[in-house]
């Protein structure tokens, strides 16, 4: 489809991969480009369920309680349950390519492993880690065996790891080490890693996934010796468009930014404070007290950004206002608002904002107002949560674009726009 939108206007060097979309034309994955928009949108679901799952059950445990860079080009990709942007990066000696997701929810780094007790078709031939000379188990009484956050020991008493995500994908296998590449140039010896020989869910074809969360064993934590405990990314903004994930601290010009906030329960994640959104440049009549009663996470892995309900409400009723001039069209899975632009070469679309606090502002770029399943259903990227209290998360959709820095040891979160197409 051919759909032209116009908005109205209102420590040592970095280690940079690239980005691209899991089911465009630039996806390493032959099954790509071909997944239902319903599908990946009910997958996007389970994984902000798993998520609210998360929160709630951590709030109920915590009451019963009381300068370098390396930048790698990254490839935008469908909902994978756990991440939907895929990167290449190299593990053991000698080095072997594997295309992995990457993911700011989740802490641990894995990749499928020979042998396999139950492992699902990737793209790539299988990591044997007999073939790398670098390569070594942790015992089952080691530090690093210990800051997982669930593990167990093997009968020859090697660290095993256990990882599973509330939409029931899960991993396991054992915990080991071996060298990491980001680039020929970029090498983390030691590397910390699961070796995950059980794994089934919605991995697609990807050999694994990248943890970029702010727990002990996330690459951004184990990388942070070399290149400083920070990262970016830019997703593009179309399946057949480049990005970049860079490890340390890249190109930082024209960012704005907002403190990253720390919920104790929940410390691997990154927060933020969204204070108000803006519709066509005018400020919608929010609450504050809405968006710090559900609190606010920055996630790669989700595709649609949720906000509390009656927020969502607001939202949609000043997008409709403007859009009156378009037919509407069924609603697609959990998005509710849609239009058919059947026989529209140009399509006005009003710009929509969302503020932080400290001012930083993320003007959504149009591919991410709309998402485009096809010419006669066009549809508000924008989710409402079931209930107040939800988690509100701001998707990778609406973050496309933007160079999206975190910056965990100045806890700030930055924004510049139109870092890559």
């Amino acid at each position: 489809m051919n759909l032209s939108v116009i908005s109205n206007s209102a420590a040592s060097d970095p280690s940079k991969l690239k980005v691209v979309h899991r089911h465009g034309p630039c996806s390493p994955f032959d099954e790509g480009r071909k997944v239902p928009h319903a599908r990946l949108l009910d997958a996007d679901q389970a994984r902000v369920d798993s998520l609210h799952v998360r929160a709630t059950a951590a709030a109920q445990v915590d009451k019963l309680r009381g300068s370098s860079a390396a930048r790698i080009p990254a490839r935008t990709g469908g909902s994978l349950g756990t991440g939907n942007y895929v990167v290449t990066v190299g593990f053991g000696t000698p080095l072997m390519d594997f295309s992995v997701v990457f993911d700011t929810g989740s802490d641990v780094t894995w990749i499928q492993c020979k042998p396999c007790n139950d492992c699902y078709a990737q793209q790539e031939p299988v990591f044997d880690p007999a073939h790398s000379s670098t390569y070594a188990t942790l015992a089952c009484n080691s530090a690093d065996c210990g800051r997982l956050d669930s593990h167990s020991c093997s009968n020859a008493s090697t660290c095993r790891y256990d990882v599973q995500y509330g939409d029931k994908s899960q991993t396991q296998g054992t915990f080991g080490r071996d060298t990491l590449s980001l680039s020929p140039s970029d090498v983390l010896p030691g590397f910390k890693f699961g070796c995950g020989d059980t794994n089934n869910g919605l991995f697609g074809r990807a050999a694994g996934l990248l943890g970029l969360g702010r727990g002990s064993v996330s690459l951004v934590s184990q990388a942070s010796r070399k290149y400083g405990a920070v990262f970016s990314y830019c997703l593009p903004s179309t399946s057949s468009s480049t990005g970049y994930l860079t490890i340390g601290r890249g190109s930082l010009s024209s960012t704005k930014y907002t403190p990253m906030l720390t919920v104790p329960e929940m410390p691997s994640f990154y927060f933020v404070r969204l204070v108000a959104i803006k519709v066509g440049g005018k400020q919608l009549p929010i609450s504050r007290m809405l968006f710090s009663t559900a609190r606010t996470l920055m996630d790669s892995g989700t595709v649609i950004t949720r906000l509390p309900p009656s927020a969502y409400a607001v939202l949609r009723s000043a997008f409709k206002q403007k859009m009156t001039q378009y037919p509407p069209a069924p609603a697609l899975s959990i998005l509710d608002t849609c239009y058919d632009f059947t026989g529209y070469t140009t399509v006005s679309v009003p710009t929509v904002a969302l503020v932080f606090s400290g001012g930083a502002t993320l003007s959504v770029d149009f591919t991410g107002i709309l998402y485009v399943a096809s010419v006669s259903q066009a549809c508000l990227a924008f989710a409402g949560n079931d209930n107040a209290d939800d988690l509100a998360i701001i998707a990778n959709v609406q973050q496309k674009t933007y160079n999206v820095v975190y910056d965990v040891s100045k806890r700030k979160i930055g924004f510049g726009a139109k870092a890559c197409s």
